[in-house]
């Protein structure tokens, strides 16, 4: 099993690590991509695996990617009207977040930590955010049998000193039967370990592929970089909330 290196060692806050998004489509390759190059996506996009998902990587795993500042989930929202779609993402190895769409709407998002990269005056909760969304991603996947696993495993709570969200994700992978080598696309544009060669991958740069994609990519980037995605959850829990089960 590989997960991504700790690139900065050990902290007092716990370990740091890499950040990744990608989605996960369930279409025709042709279609799929068409759809991507509509919406100016920056990334990788791998061919299809032997059940069917197409993985398109992010060039910036927590960045804007793609046009209308869209990030990783704002990506899935766009090919979620019509495809199957699960949007992943990991900020630094402390946050996972997974948002599933089917049959042309959002079934559920979950945020592992809300209050991740956000200032401790503004009271933002840490404790898990849509751990119902299980039963709807283990139905998606077909694995219906393991949704009440799943929710026990996306609402644990990680010791932070010593386990990364990678951690937890690949273990998500795994009850689904979903591609691994996710955890590990940080290596792009290098081949992935446990994935697909480089060779095997069609890159995207706002919507072109080839040195064209590469120019205009870059041009996209620079704009993009100012211009980051919306936050994931546009209301997070804070402290002081009132109950939502007393209305």
């Amino acid at each position: 099993m590989v997960y991504p290196v700790v690139g900065t060692g050990w902290e007092e806050t716990g370990p740091s690590g890499y950040t990744y998004g990608a989605v996960l489509v369930r279409g025709g390759p042709s279609e799929v991509l068409e759809a991507l190059r509509a919406v100016r996506f920056s990334g990788w996009v791998a061919p299809p695996d032997e059940r069917g998902w197409l993985v398109a990587v992010a060039a910036a795993g927590a960045g804007t990617v793609a046009a209308g500042r869209r990030g990783v989930v704002g990506v899935g929202e766009w090919l979620g009207d019509r495809f199957p779609v699960l949007a992943v993402q990991v900020v630094d190895d402390r946050q996972l977040v997974l948002a599933l769409w089917t049959d042309g709407e959002e079934q559920g998002r979950y945020v592992s930590d809300p209050s991740w990269g956000t200032d401790r005056d503004e009271g933002v909760l840490a404790d898990p955010v849509g751990t119902d969304v299980a039963a709807g991603l283990a139905a998606a996947c077909g694995r219906p049998d393991v949704a009440d696993e799943l929710a026990d495993l996306l609402a644990e709570e990680l010791d932070a000193e010593s386990v990364i969200e990678s951690e937890r994700l690949v273990k998500v992978l795994d009850l689904l039967d979903l591609p691994r080598w996710l955890v590990n696309a940080s290596a792009l544009p290098r081949d992935v370990p446990l994935g697909p060669r480089s060779r095997e991958l069609t890159r995207l740069g706002a919507g072109l592929a080839g040195p064209a994609g590469r120019v205009r990519g870059w041009a996209a980037d620079l704009v993009r970089r100012r211009r980051p995605p919306p936050p994931v959850l546009a209301d997070p829990p804070r402290t002081g909330s009132p109950d939502p089960w007393l209305f």
